[in-house]
């Protein structure tokens, strides 16, 4: 059955496999554009049901001429749908609508300055720089454009690099203007979207509060609904939208796994307690969970490991209250898209996607699985909920299960967590926690050989990482100084038993992700 339309405006994106496919669907969204993701090949009768406002091609790694390459309905340039083609998504439309593609004799990967010709002053590249610098990545280009199709701007090196027909509303970049090395990038889509699409931008993530609310009780209808609560933002967001639905009949549930930051425990139940009331309970089940993580070095099977066990402790603590027909989660649209949503490769499974149980006894609600991290901190906010859970640090729910490398033990769980006491309290103390996104410390599955006064130690190395990210879909290492670097290092090597040295994680998202498992 083909969904109904939103109540409000809606752009999409058709996914070719992109690695930065997400990224695209968040810098629209900043423009105040509702906008989801959908398979390139999803039949053209269902995108136009939707009555989408706009359609955004995606790029992708296949070549145009390759062997089973993605493509769309050529009946799609004809729906009357303004559409943006990037970098493959520019190249399709130039090869489904009787222009040439070839195979770059230069190829252009990173930073690019191109040219803006005076067909391109208007519209699409309205108010930006003459010759502007942006990121380029591919090997095939456009070489002739298709009839009706005018050369908007074009490379340092002759290639085009846009092309546009005013009048069909189609245009296509062969540069990447979703990510942050092209400056003017946030510009070219708000023209894209106001200027060729009439879009009037009527989408602020505060408002999806009634949205969700509405969902809830639709879906939940005159059940019982269990919300599993973590004590993180987004567990804590779901909890209020389905008090503010359903009222008592949604219990909220905290279950201490063992797995959690130090002190956590204690902090997450006397403050839900105290927010929730008689409907907030909280279960100890720290021994189940290291008992079904024993002997499991694989981060994967960790995952999937805790995330069957969070349901079989929520089944059967709820079954203690009565029946409930349903659970929630603090899903997010970057937990689905990393667990292999659309046409993107699978980066991990997160333990509330990939590795929930196949018979699960409750159907799953998932309120926020559309929304980025920032986005929830705005509902949380807009909830009423105090900035100390809406600017909560991240924290994966499978905990020190993955920031634990190979089997974890309670010695390396004790290990780990005072060293992340440290880090955090340091970052903290400097006033650098709404600086750093995120901020953690891990521990490899190796020993290092040190010395302790006179005694040689062959102890574990912690590793320190923290990042700078806006969506968490990308992320770069923070330059956190020197000085307190030092400082973090000396604690944890002097306070934490069992730890030789102190290694400062310097990768960014990618090719890393920002936990260390």
């Amino acid at each position: 059955m083909t969904a109904a339309p939103p109540p409000h405006e809606l752009a999409l994106v058709l996914d070719f496999g992109a690695q930065y496919v997400q990224l695209i669907v968040r810098k629209v969204r900043e423009q105040n554009v509702y906008c989801e993701i959908r398979p390139h090949d999803t039949p053209v009768d269902q995108l136009v049901a939707l009555r989408p406002k706009a359609i955004i091609l995606s790029g992708g790694p296949a070549s145009v001429y390759g062997e089973g390459a993605p493509s769309v309905d050529p009946a799609l340039f004809n729906a009357g749908i303004p559409i943006l083609g990037i970098c493959y998504g520019h190249q399709l439309m130039a090869h489904l609508l009787g222009g040439r593609v070839e195979p770059g004799t230069t190829r252009e990967f990173g930073l690019t300055r191109i040219s803006i010709g005076d067909a391109g002053g208007e519209g699409l590249f309205a108010d930006i720089d003459r010759e502007p610098t942006c990121w380029m990545s591919h090997g095939d280009h456009v070489t002739v454009p298709p009839d009706g199709f005018r050369r908007l701007a074009a490379s340092s090196d002759g290639i085009l690099a846009a092309m546009g027909d005013d009048d069909r509303r189609l245009y296509g970049v062969q540069f990447h203007p979703e990510v942050t090395h092209t400056p003017f990038g946030p510009k070219l889509l708000r023209n894209f979207l106001y200027k060729a699409a009439g879009c009037r931008g009527d989408w602020q993530s505060a408002g999806f509060v009634e949205e969700a609310v509405g969902g809830i009780r639709e879906t939940v209808g005159d059940g019982r609904l269990l919300c599993a609560m973590s004590g993180g933002v987004d567990s804590a967001v779901v909890a209020m939208l389905a008090r503010r639905a359903i009222g008592e009949r949604a219990v909220c549930m905290f279950i201490d796994t063992g797995l959690m930051r130090l002190g956590e425990p204690e902090q997450v139940q006397a403050t839900f307690g105290e927010l929730l009331g008689d409907s907030f309970i909280a279960v100890e089940a720290a021994e189940r969970f290291l008992g079904k993580l024993a002997g499991l070095t694989d981060p994967e099977a960790k995952r999937k490991a805790v995330g069957e066990t969070f349901i079989r402790v929520f089944e059967e603590e709820s079954a203690k209250l009565g029946d409930f027909g349903f659970i929630a989660h603090g899903t997010l649209y970057p937990d689905v898209i990393e667990s292999g949503g659309g046409a993107t490769a699978r980066i991990k499974s997160h333990h509330n996607v990939e590795g929930l149980p196949d018979d699960m006894r409750m159907t799953n609600v998932e309120p926020l699985r559309l929304l980025f991290k920032d986005e929830v901190r705005q509902v949380a906010l807009a909830l009423g909920l105090p900035e100390a859970i809406a600017y909560r640090q991240p924290f994966p729910g499978p905990g020190f299960a993955v920031r634990v490398n190979g089997e974890v033990t309670r010695e390396k769980l004790d290990i780990a967590k005072r060293a992340d006491a440290i880090v955090r309290e340091e970052i903290e103390s400097a006033g650098l926690d709404r600086e750093i996104s995120q901020y953690l410390a891990a521990l490899p599955d190796v020993r290092t050989v040190g010395v302790l006064g006179d005694d040689r130690v062959h102890g574990y190395p912690i590793v320190v990482r923290a990042v700078v990210t806006h969506d968490f879909m990308t992320a770069d290492w923070a330059r956190i100084p020197h000085e307190l670097l030092g400082r973090m290092a000396t604690r944890i090597v002097n306070e934490v038993r069992g730890v030789s040295r102190v290694l400062y994680d310097v990768t960014t998202k990618p090719p890393a992700t920002i936990e260390w498992e």
